[in-house]
């Protein structure tokens, strides 16, 4: 039992460690505010690549840029849905977060 509890605390733990906090301040006359976009660009690993977020309602374009003339340019649907009703809106309200894809593995040990 002992066992569990000391994998159980070590897991919340390791989860809990790499827990983001991002908040975009300014400062003004000394006080901290929070500053807010309609829109904003998430880079990916692709280097012509973005991901524009609609920070007001949740959707998302896979944005794709070039500086040659010929090559493809411009904006896929990734999702094209509001996540809330249109009375709910608020900048800064949805962002985006790097993860690294890693699966994490619960064992029982008796």
């Amino acid at each position: 039992m002992q066992k569990v509890f000391f994998y159980f605390v070590l897991t919340f733990i390791s989860i809990s460690s790499v827990a983001q906090v991002d908040k975009n301040l300014t400062e003004e006359k000394g006080v901290l505010k929070e500053v807010s976009y309609p829109y904003q660009l998430f880079p990916t690993q692709n280097y012509w690549t973005f991901i524009k977020l609609d920070t007001r309602n949740g959707r998302m374009w896979q944005v794709h840029f070039s500086i040659d003339n010929n090559d493809a340019k411009g904006e896929v649907e990734l999702n094209g849905l509001s996540l809330v009703f249109d009375d709910k809106e608020a900048n800064g309200r949805f962002t985006l977060y790097p993860t690294n894809n890693f699966i994490i593995l619960f064992f029982w040990i008796n």
